[in-house]
């Protein structure tokens, strides 16, 4: 299990140092800062997150980011056109976007190999949905009426983010991290059929150019990647068809049934829904209980990684954090040695 740290005091007063979000995503010694707080509050969990933000790609493509108070990320400028298209220059991942990179490589040396690494990025979707809307969305009205309107124009810019987005995690997996995940977060507002065009076929140029392995001290290593839709739970055989090595699901996913469905053919990762943590320690413990038995057993060559069914709140208590760690922990240890019921 691993998580970002942003609803941690100590993050909050990283954060409050940096004077602004994109000054601490830009800043390598805070963002390794940041990166580590959850390792050093949690020493149970067993991976580590680079802190960064998904929409880093199309800052460096001249889109410009900000963040406005109350409102979260915006950019200066969206794509509309043709012309707005053709003006995105894919960046080069150690100038424009080599503070990341920078981050990367102090994370590892940092780490000192106490727990791997992951390096993540947005789905090429996911991105234009930022790009076309300016910044969030509810409806999704500005990218859909381009991707309905100009279905050419749409995978144009999928393609374009779909080499930025591979050489971002190649640059990521060069600079140290041992694993790589794709976010697609918008990927289950698509409806059938227009997933599998748009946003499937895009991560799947991702997927295509990634570089599946690197050398640990001189040692050819390879590097598995983790795809996660929100949302598409309707669409898990297609997914792991790309050929990644774990699938995330969310909360709306039963993970028994994932399991029966594509388990032997990736591991999964999930899927607690993140609000549970707002319950107390008890209730936190008895939900996790509930992931863990509905996946069941692991076996060989069908693996379970638990985490949260999608990000982690702002609001949550740390304390409750350690009660689900501890939860899963002792139920984990138990459901190898064959003490608890299936």
């Amino acid at each position: 299990m691993r998580q970002a740290g942003r609803y941690l005091p100590e993050y909050k007063a990283t954060r409050a140092r940096a004077g602004s979000f994109l000054a601490l995503a830009k800043t390598p010694e805070l963002a390794c800062e940041v990166t580590m707080q959850p390792l050093e509050r949690y020493p149970l969990l067993d991976a580590a997150i680079l802190f960064s933000d998904i929409l880093t790609i199309p800052d460096a493509m001249g889109l410009g980011l900000y963040f406005a108070e109350g409102e979260g990320p915006r950019f200066e400028r969206r794509i509309e056109h043709e012309a707005d298209l053709s003006a995105l220059a894919i960046p080069d991942m150690e100038t424009e976007l080599g503070y990341v990179m920078d981050a990367v490589r102090l994370i590892r040396k940092t780490l000192h190999d106490r727990v791997p690494l992951i390096g993540f990025s947005g789905s090429p979707w996911t991105l234009a949905c930022y790009m076309v809307e300016g910044g969030g969305s509810d409806d999704f009205r500005r990218v859909k009426t381009l991707m309905y309107k100009r279905p050419d124009l749409m995978l144009e810019l999928l393609r374009r983010n779909a080499t930025a987005v591979a050489a971002y995690l190649n640059a990521q997996i060069q600079a140290g991290a041992q694993a790589v995940m794709i976010f697609d977060t918008w990927g289950g507002v698509l409806a059938d059929g227009l997933f599998q065009k748009f946003s499937l076929a895009s991560m799947r140029w991702v997927h295509e150019a990634l570089q599946r392995e690197r050398l640990e001290a001189g040692v050819p290593t390879a590097v598995p990647s983790i795809v996660f839709t929100k949302g598409g739970g309707l669409w898990l055989e297609e997914i792991a068809s790309m050929g990644c090595d774990a699938l995330g699901v969310d909360w709306t996913v039963n993970l028994g049934a994932a399991r029966a469905r594509v388990g032997h053919r990736v591991a999964l990762q999930g899927n607690l829904d993140p609000m549970a943590l707002m319950a107390d320690a008890p209730q936190v413990q008895a939900h996790a209980l509930r992931v863990l038995e509905s996946f069941g057993i692991p076996q060989q060559g069908v693996g379970h990684v638990f985490n949260l069914g999608h990000g982690i709140s702002q609001f949550t208590d740390p304390e409750m954090v350690t009660a689900l760690l501890e939860a899963v922990r002792d139920y984990s240890t138990k459901q190898r040695s064959g003490s608890t019921r299936t």
